[in-house]
């Protein structure tokens, strides 16, 4: 078997030599210059932005800015959500301080507080799915995430929360109003898609080509806002007490 293998190679070499001594053309098939590479999560995105098919919506170049001879990066990017979770956010501090620091006080102070919190609604991982991001690839997400309770647009900025209540400040402390936010995390990726393509007698073939970026958006819970106004944002609202 070796010395036939040898053989045929010869042969090979032979005829490649008798090409050239002839001045025919030798045809190399080299490596797809379309195959699949690394990249970074940053490129697979400008690539979803700038596919011809986003969450089943066909796009024209100009949704992303492009101008015709721009082309499309890729044929198709989707959303896939693979978890949602609710959490507690960073807690704020939702009002003004209200002190009962006199010297001579004696009595507990009655005061009416007026307190107000105000939560980002919709913050992604990556630049490109930002609001307001050219291409519009942030408003792709709001269906998924529409389709969880407690949740609004992702097209709305902010939700706020806010009261007034009477509360009585202890003689030597001063106090205020602390919110903490109930958040929900919507976790997925984004998947992008170049298609095969057969190739053509100047173009050698390729195959189909997937990438994925992980994409991880939060936002609060929101309550139904009374007669249609906008939601307002769920959490805890306590009271917080300080030495003078």
């Amino acid at each position: 078997m070796a010395k036939r293998a040898l053989k045929n190679k010869k042969i090979r070499l032979v005829a490649i030599g008798s090409a050239l001594a002839t001045g025919a053309a030798v045809v190399t098939l080299l490596p797809s210059a379309n195959a699949a590479e690394e990249k970074t999560p940053e490129q697979i995105m400008t690539m979803c932005e700038r596919s011809a098919v986003v969450s089943g919506k066909q796009r024209s170049v100009r949704d992303f800015g492009g101008a015709f001879a721009d082309g499309f990066q890729a044929d198709n990017c989707d959303f896939a959500e693979t978890n949602f979770e609710t959490f507690d956010g960073p807690k704020e501090k939702a009002s003004i301080d209200f002190p009962n620091c006199e010297p001579n006080a004696t009595d507990p102070a009655k005061v009416s507080i007026t307190w107000k919190a105000t939560v980002g609604q919709g913050e992604g991982k990556y630049t490109s799915t930002q609001q307001g991001a050219g291409g519009g690839l942030f408003g792709f997400l709001s269906g998924s995430w529409l389709k969880h309770k407690g949740t609004t647009d992702l097209t709305v900025r902010s939700v706020t929360a806010g009261d007034t209540e009477t509360r009585e400040v202890p003689v030597g402390k001063v106090l205020h109003m602390e919110f903490t936010p109930k958040m929900q995390r919507m976790t997925g990726e984004w998947r992008v898609r170049i298609d095969a393509d057969p190739g053509s007698f100047a173009v050698n073939p390729s195959p189909e080509q997937n990438f994925v970026a992980p994409e991880v958006i939060e936002g609060p819970v929101v309550l139904a806002g009374a007669a249609g106004a906008p939601g307002i944002a769920d959490g805890v609202a306590k009271p917080v007490l300080t030495d003078c």
